[in-house]
């Protein structure tokens, strides 16, 4: 075993800065009330000496513990398989890390998951919150409300009731949707299906929407609702089939769905896009340029998103604090979506 050198000690820092014990506590620890040569001096001598400070301290003066809940309403199986959720929680932790705050990942997958994120959350161990991936019948917005943490959304809440002071992060999914559609009506199709992902979630009945802005008079049998992954996709498309052959055009409501349709079409031996055009939503760049053939698809910036997330969680917070003056409180950000297109439709 090698011996560590001991840690060096508030009182090494006031020795070397040649100040008090307390000088170094109140600069250490985010205190006011210091003149700007000493608060100088006490740096360099923590830069120095390597000294790192004690959170627990710094947190009784600031009020503050630098680190943010990020809940997922998802099981761990979903979240580490699902591109999504990696690139928006690659925006938060670079928001994070760039404002010194530390990440703490919470998933949901039953009753109990919940109980326990509510009580983590009550407790006082973080100074918010970032909630996506919620259900319509999720509890969580109701926990959170009562523990009383500063919290931003992914994605437009989909509860009933006024909640003032919302704010959310989301893609213009109605939009994006209605682009998709109507770039397969260009392509002269007329027949086109719509691989839903799951309805108790808005982002899923806002692309939905955004279908039936544009097929008005659709079908009903060329809907099915998936549930954003390439076996939903899978089995929706195989439905689908069943019930429309002559179909010509498939939206699905995300790039993994797609996979799986064009899996399930190439099976069939129905050719993309010469027999069925494909269009997804999200443009993963891992899913769709590897697509076979890649897919067309709607981008919408889901690493940003994240990042957005996080800025307005410590803007709020930082306003809470009085950080920022009498700067405007958060709201919430709908980000547009572009169609890329490739060589599925």
């Amino acid at each position: 075993m090698t011996e560590t050198a001991p840690r060096p000690t508030l009182e090494a820092v006031a020795a070397r800065a040649g100040v008090s014990r307390a000088t170094v506590s109140r600069v250490v620890n985010g205190g006011d009330g210091v003149r700007e040569p000493l608060v100088e001096r006490v740096r360099k001598a923590v830069e120095e000496l390597g000294y790192v400070p004690n959170q627990a301290a710094r947190s009784l003066v600031t009020r503050r513990h630098d680190a943010v809940a990020v809940v997922v309403a998802e099981p761990e199986t979903r979240v580490f398989a699902d591109p999504f959720f990696a690139l928006q929680l690659r925006g938060i932790s670079k928001e994070l890390t760039a404002h010194d705050n530390q990440l703490v990942l919470l998933l949901t997958e039953g009753r109990d998951d919940h109980a326990r994120v509510g009580r983590y959350l009550a407790g006082g161990h973080v100074d918010g919150a970032l909630v996506f991936s919620l259900h319509l019948d999720d509890p969580l917005p109701e926990l959170i409300q009562r523990a009383g943490v500063p919290t931003v959304f992914g994605g437009r809440p989909g509860w009933s009731g006024d909640r003032q002071g919302v704010v959310y992060v989301d893609s213009d999914n109605r939009g994006g949707a209605r682009d998709a559609v109507r770039h397969l009506v260009g392509l002269g199709r007329s027949r086109i299906a719509h691989i839903a992902g799951a309805l108790d979630q808005t982002s899923a009945v806002d692309r939905l929407d955004g279908y039936r802005d544009v097929m008005v008079d659709a079908d009903p049998r060329l809907i099915v609702e998936g549930d954003f992954t390439p076996a939903g996709g899978e089995r929706a498309m195989r439905e689908l089939l069943a019930r429309c052959p002559d179909l010509d055009a498939v939206f699905a409501a995300n790039d993994l769905t797609a996979s799986g349709a064009l899996r399930v079409l190439r099976a069939s031996g129905r050719r993309v896009p010469d027999d069925v055009a494909v269009v997804g939503f999200d443009d993963m760049l891992p899913v769709a340029e590897q697509s076979d053939p890649p897919l067309t698809t709607v981008r919408q910036d889901i690493e940003e998103m994240g990042r957005l997330m996080a800025r307005l969680l410590l803007r709020g917070l930082d306003r809470h604090a009085g950080e920022q003056g009498i700067a405007a409180a958060p709201s919430s950000v709908v980000l547009p979506t572009t169609l890329v297109r490739r060589a599925s439709a």
